[in-house]
């Protein structure tokens, strides 16, 4: 019993780890502030909360004590850093932060020019 909760821990940092790992490696790849954010959050949000599941479990198995702070801590990620990275989008876009050659089709140009009517 006790490896197969080592093991569960274990799967959970690994996972958390591997999320933020690759959310780096976008964030350095990725050719426009848009899509570096994309990979930022998105990254963020499942390694972090990943990385406290996984201590969650461990505090819980080794202590007997049930971790409320590290749930809120999760919740907390899961509904600031999605609207973070969006707002922080928005903002780039409203001040003319331009895409990438790459971008083929502006969804936000149609509205952008309907807010400015």
């Amino acid at each position: 019993m006790l490896s197969l909760i080592k093991i569960v821990i274990s799967f959970f940092l690994i996972i958390g780890t591997f999320f933020i790992i690759s959310g780096t490696i976008g964030v350095l790849r990725f050719p426009d502030v848009y899509s570096r954010l994309h990979a930022a959050t998105k990254s963020s949000t499942l390694g972090v909360s990943g990385v406290l599941i996984g201590a969650a479990i461990y505090v819980y198995s080794n202590m007997n004590v049930f971790s409320g702070k590290l749930l809120l801590g999760i919740l907390f990620i899961l509904l600031t850093a999605p609207v973070a990275g969006h707002m922080i989008s928005r903002a780039a876009y409203r001040t003319g932060v331009p895409l990438s050659e790459k971008t083929v089709y502006d969804q936000l140009e149609k509205k952008q020019h309907q807010e400015d009517l």
